[in-house]
């Protein structure tokens, strides 16, 4: 199913779905039949001002409505990544306290409510499960029957938590960033901002709504009046329609739906477009080569904004139009409005209204942020004269070779740009002699010979790497692994992968 918000003549925006047939709400339809569910789940289950209430669902109308009631309502919102299966949902649902788990049913031939039911038998008190997928799974009450909406006028110090996004949990258990409404609304705000959308713009939700960009993406459509397209599966060249239909002007989520885009473009004769109305390409949440953004603007002709993120502070810095080329290929763009950023020990640290309250466990919060309300990022990077952004890598993505700290984005990006390269990505290995070596994975480009150990080592000599930086190992994949979300590369997989086999070095 996709999902579009357009402009009505009166100026409000309305939701329209495009799918089998297309739908249409208005915005104002929208709040109204927010309301009704509300109402409905305050009536059936109890929802008030605090309750906590899980949900695990694609990106559907239904999802934005069900969303919306529940911020009616002041409930406490954990949405839950629809990728997510046993040991993370079975924490998270734990932590969180649920009082109400909403699941798709079967979806993508997973059945959610069987996996719910096993994960919570023997617990004192299992959260309510209930499916909510299509329209007729709506819950309906009388809106006379709320109560009077959750204040809004506190300040930042005193808004209440609203929302708790889990992070993947990629080496130990899922860790829950505490966000209030003001949190998230500095966040899309900015975001909005930095990219001049208005609203003759049509912009696109293509990565999961339940992902902290997806109430982002909605305070940016409210905020500045533009329409959007949602897609439930992002999944090229079937969705190319809608774009075109909707008349998309802003698209992306992260790097891999722009090599995506490009991939997609390459099939096409020599100046036809791929989405004539298409202006600009933005999204975050994983290292942009500066290649791919010389590529994408070159054959795609559109702006490539690339920005910087994260689940505790959804949007940090951001690429403009108003940018230069060479600022959009070379940093992840200037702070937003109200982020103040700086670097100690290489580290970026922020603070802002747009950064989470902490976490769900006091100690996590502890380590993570200063006493005068400094978040430590775990990134690695610079702010450059011109104010923007460059990231450089993570604190623990940095390979120590011999004691020589190494960057493993600095070799990604120049090995990117052979073009037998489809993908790469740059891990340490554990190693007796060096502590650790220097591992190149390189995904495979179809039709073509990858290159060889001395092919990369000649290319990063020519590019002037010192000797230390360069590959002991090459190890060629069909496909990186990546998450679900933003298709982020899963180097602790790689890791695992190749640390155990054996290597003459």
């Amino acid at each position: 199913m996709l999902i579009q918000a357009a402009d009505t003549p009166a100026g409000d925006a309305d939701a329209d779905t495009a799918g089998e047939p297309d739908r249409q709400l208005t915005y104002r339809q929208v709040r109204d039949r927010a309301e009704r569910i509300a109402a409905g789940l305050r009536a059936e289950y109890g929802i008030e001002d605090g309750t906590p209430v899980a949900w695990q669902l694609p990106t559907r109308i239904e999802t934005v409505l069900v969303s919306l009631a529940l911020s009616r309502l002041g409930a406490v919102q954990t949405p839950i990544i629809a990728i997510y299966r046993g040991a993370e949902v079975g924490h998270i649902l734990g932590e969180s306290h649920a009082r109400l788990y909403l699941v798709p049913g079967v979806w993508r031939g997973f059945d959610y409510v069987t996996m719910a039911e096993e994960l919570t038998r023997g617990w004192q008190r299992p959260p309510a499960v209930r499916v909510l997928y299509d329209d007729a799974d709506l819950p309906d009450g009388d809106p006379v029957t709320l109560p009077p909406a959750p204040r809004a006028d506190l300040d930042d110090a005193h808004a209440p938590v609203r929302w708790v996004y889990y992070t993947s949990g990629i080496t130990s258990a899922p860790k829950g960033a505490r966000h209030t409404d003001r949190t998230l609304i500095a966040g899309g705000s900015g975001f909005a901002r930095a990219l001049d959308m208005g609203p003759d713009d049509v912009g696109s939700i293509a990565f999961p709504y339940a992902h902290i960009g997806g109430p982002d993406y909605l305070v940016a459509l409210l905020v500045h009046g533009f329409p959007a397209l949602l897609l439930e599966v992002f999944a090229l060249p079937d969705v190319l329609p809608a774009y075109r239909r909707n008349g998309v002007t802003m698209a992306g989520g992260s790097t891999a739906f722009y090599s995506a885009f490009l991939a997609e473009q390459r099939k096409l004769p020599p100046g036809e477009r791929l989405i004539p109305t298409l202006r600009i390409i933005s999204g975050g949440g994983a290292p942009m080569p500066p290649e791919l953004h010389r590529e994408v603007t070159e054959e795609m002709g559109v702006v490539l904004a690339h920005g910087y993120g994260m689940t505790e502070a959804p949007a940090i810095t951001m690429g403009s139009p108003r940018d230069t080329p060479e600022q959009l290929a070379f940093t992840e763009g200037h702070p937003v409005r109200g982020c103040e950023v700086r670097v100690e020990d290489g580290e970026m640290w922020l603070r802002g209204p747009m950064v989470c309250r902490g976490y769900t466990d006091a100690e996590l919060t502890a380590q993570a942020f200063t006493a005068d309300g400094w978040f430590r990022t775990g990134d690695l990077g610079h702010v450059r004269p011109d104010g923007h952004v460059r990231l450089t890598g993570r604190l623990k993505d940095i390979i120590i070779r011999k004691g020589e700290n190494i960057s493993a984005k600095e070799i990604e990006d120049l090995l990117y740009q052979d073009p037998r390269v489809g993908d790469v990505a740059v891990i340490g290995l554990p190693d007796p002699v060096r502590g650790e070596r220097v591992c190149a994975v390189v995904e495979r480009k179809q039709g073509v010979e990858p290159p060889s150990l001395a092919d990369v080592a000649a290319r990063l000599r020519a590019a002037g790497l010192m000797t230390q930086k360069i590959p002991e190992q090459l190890e060629v994949v069909e496909a990186l692994p990546r998450n679900e979300t933003l298709r982020k590369v899963l180097k602790h997989q790689l890791r695992d992968m190749f640390a155990g086999l054996p290597w003459e070095g």
